[in-house]
């Protein structure tokens, strides 16, 4: 019955808006980007490529240090079973945060050798502390019901504790954007009327344009959308409408996420969430028998280093469905503007501002790409000017 059931979410979830028959022909990269920037770009992406596969053998080296040897601080606890399990879940994390510690401190050193952020360490450092308050918050939260509900159920605990999971994340997602006061309203005017001009052919009700002000820290340019219902917001870099970026650049930037929202893609996020979630759960209960189940604090370590294993295993498919969505919301940015050459040359510029390769290896791309590579993205805008022009 489960397994029926999450093969039918995942059916239904599998549509999206690019044609089955598009046709991607191959993009050169030295001739769209430059010989130069490209070099540039790879041996940029290549020192963080290394860096996150060192930072995850540490992760894993430690976590399974502490699954071995956490459970002994059970015995010098009186905070009961499920306050105790809280305890060790904070723990753990507050040691996972100081294992990755010093490889975020190399890649900001990276960043910063290579002009992409002139923001100092002490500031990038305390930036993180809302982050990690929320995590430590978040996996309270999880605990607390999770201990709750498998000492009431037992093993049985698992399908309602995946609907816990899938309940937490939509709650972070859909209170995300009102504790949010670091972004102003948008006052281009054209981009203004572009965004309303777009909501309309994307049936979809107002909403709010953010700006946030980052140009004094880097030149690199982002937008993204988040929250969902009520609370559908779209934030601007500040960076992404100043030069080099064209009003037309900016307006496929524009178009893309507001993309996102038409497409339901962060509730569908949501929904593949919980398609992942539910298997998850289901190894997590397994996983901890032998401590005493869920239940148990002894289970809190081992269950903190099965999550990242899961987490791990599962990266190449959520990033799979990351970039399905991305090209969606390309897709869509194509038919709402008609202009493929903004889309080409933001990809450019893109990669000038950013320093990210725009072809990555086909491994680092499976295991790293939340969105199509740039030169996917030239691909797809020369693909759709070529099948619009029949």
């Amino acid at each position: 019955m489960v397994v029926c059931g999450l093969t039918l979410g995942a059916f239904l979830l599998y549509p999206t808006a690019v044609p089955d028959d598009l046709r991607i022909g191959p993009v050169d990269v030295s001739e769209v980007f430059g010989a130069n920037l490209v070099e540039r770009a790879k041996r940029y992406d290549r020192f963080f490529t290394v860096d996150w596969v060192l930072a995850q053998i540490a992760l894993l080296a430690t976590l399974w240090l502490y699954a071995r040897r956490g459970a002994g601080f059970v015995r010098e606890s009186s905070a009961g079973p499920i306050g105790t399990g809280m305890l060790l879940g904070m723990l753990g994390l507050g040691i996972v945060w100081l294992v990755a510690l010093p490889f975020r401190i190399a890649g900001h050193w990276w960043a910063r050798r290579n002009d992409q952020t002139d923001l100092d360490y002490f500031t990038w450092l305390f930036d993180d502390w809302a982050i990690l308050g929320a995590q430590f918050l978040s996996i309270c939260i999880a605990l607390l019901i999770v201990m709750g509900l498998a000492r009431w159920l037992g093993e049985h605990w698992w399908l309602p504790g995946a609907a816990v999971f899938v309940g937490i994340v939509a709650l972070l997602n859909f209170v995300a954007p009102y504790l949010d006061f670091t972004t102003k309203p948008l006052r281009d005017k054209t981009l203004v009327a572009a965004a309303e001009s777009y909501e309309r052919e994307l049936g979809v009700s107002s909403i709010p344009l953010r700006v946030e002000e980052v140009s004094q820290d880097t030149d690199q340019a982002n937008a993204y959308a988040f929250g969902f219902g009520p609370s559908r917001r779209v934030v601007l870099w500040d960076t992404m409408i100043q030069d080099p970026f064209t009003i037309g650049e900016q307006k496929v930037v524009l178009a893309h996420e507001l993309a996102h929202h038409s497409q339901d893609h962060l509730p569908e996020g949501i929904a593949w969430f919980a398609l992942f979630a539910v298997p998850g759960a289901w190894i997590l209960m397994r996983a901890t028998r032998g401590r005493g189940g869920m239940g148990a604090p002894e289970a809190v370590p081992l269950a903190l280093l099965v999550v990242v294993i899961f987490q791990l295993a599962t990266t190449p498919a959520a990033n799979w469905i990351s970039r399905r969505m991305e090209a969606e919301a390309d897709w869509k940015a194509l038919q709402l503007t008609r202009d493929p050459a903004s889309l080409e040359k933001l990809m450019v510029d893109f990669a000038e501002t950013s320093g990210g390769d725009p072809d990555p290896p086909g491994l680092v791309q499976l295991v790293l790409g939340t969105h199509p590579g740039l030169a996917d993205r030239v691909a797809m805008a020369r693909a759709w000017g070529a099948q619009s022009s029949r």
